[in-house]
């Protein structure tokens, strides 16, 4: 039995997450501590008090999100864990990964995504991007449809997450139309999400342009557990090839489905999704039946994945 990490992004936050761990586990709120050293702010307090509002604005998202990975993680080891034999993260959850792999410090990581988060706040005006998920419809299908809007404006296909469930992205009007396009050619749902942020399209190049500047000044290791990059199924080799990938991934869709597959090749049988949201093991149930997967996000689940 192979174990793998998969680290979740954006969309798994909620008000209130990791609270019944904190209370049994020290690592949490020590995490936090870090984070709100380089923020310069109390992000547990958002994290558990909200409002709603602030944690799901992407600057906050982020930097939230990778201090919940590595919290668990941190957890995992404290309590015993077994360490994994591969690990991976969807979209942002990478930074996840890689510190948690050994490839740079959490300092520094909550430091790019300080500054990845902002950039990508500001590459598009508020509310002329837009992003939606289409369900029930091959990948093909969805990238025609996205090509037939592109008159309106950009839409691109940018999450490939599972058989049947795409994420695209790009200017409102375009998305929206795209979602209607989706509908009548049978989608068996396609709905515009709550975010105003167009990840993974081409909207982000210039985003990505400028994080490269700070990829660029950040020291980075050979991961010491195999990290698995989302934009195109491969092994981390050295700190180039993570900043540039680092860099490419703002704007280059997010391939999941090809990353599971790529882990189950060298033989990943089990993965655990350091949480919270639960997102990745659905996904991954829908991309082969025949893995199994268990979400850590609680002193119960925390438990269980270790038995």
């Amino acid at each position: 039995m192979t174990i793998a990490f998969v680290f979740p992004g954006q969309g798994s936050q909620s008000i209130g997450m990791l609270a019944d761990l904190a209370s049994d586990n020290a690592q949490v709120g020590e995490v936090f501590t870090e984070a709100a050293d380089v923020l310069g702010y109390d992000l547990w307090n958002i994290v558990q008090n909200g409002p709603a509002e602030r944690l799901n604005d992407t600057v906050v998202t982020q930097p939230a999100m990778l201090a919940a990975g590595v919290a668990i993680w941190r957890t995992w080891l404290s309590t015993g864990g077994a360490e994994p034999a591969l690990m991976a993260g969807h979209s942002l959850g990478e930074y996840s990964a890689l510190v948690c792999a050994g490839s740079l410090s959490f300092s520094s990581a909550m430091e790019l995504v300080k500054q990845r988060s902002q950039l990508m706040a500001d590459a598009v005006p508020a509310g002329d991007g837009a992003m939606a998920a289409v369900l029930g419809m091959e990948d093909e299908a969805v990238i025609q449809v996205c090509a037939a809007v592109s008159g309106t404006g950009v839409c691109e296909a940018v999450n490939f997450n599972s058989p049947g469930q795409v994420v695209i992205a790009g200017h409102r009007e375009a998305v929206e139309q795209a979602v209607a396009e989706a509908k009548e050619q049978g989608a068996r749902r396609a709905i515009v999400l709550p975010v105003s942020v167009p990840s993974h399209s081409s909207l982000m190049q210039g985003a990505g342009k400028e994080l490269a500047g700070h990829l660029d000044k950040t020291e980075f290791a050979v991961p010491t557990i195999p990290v698995v990059s989302s934009i195109n199924a491969e092994i981390y080799r050295d700190a180039e090839q993570i900043r540039r990938q680092l860099s490419e991934q703002v704007f280059r869709p997010v391939r999941w489905v090809e990353t599971i597959n790529a882990m189950t090749a060298r033989g990943a049988s089990r993965f655990v999704e350091c949480g919270p949201g639960k997102v990745l093991t659905g996904l991954t149930r829908r991309i082969d039946r025949s893995l199994s997967g268990i979400c850590v996000e609680s002193p119960a689940t925390l438990a269980k994945a270790q038995e």
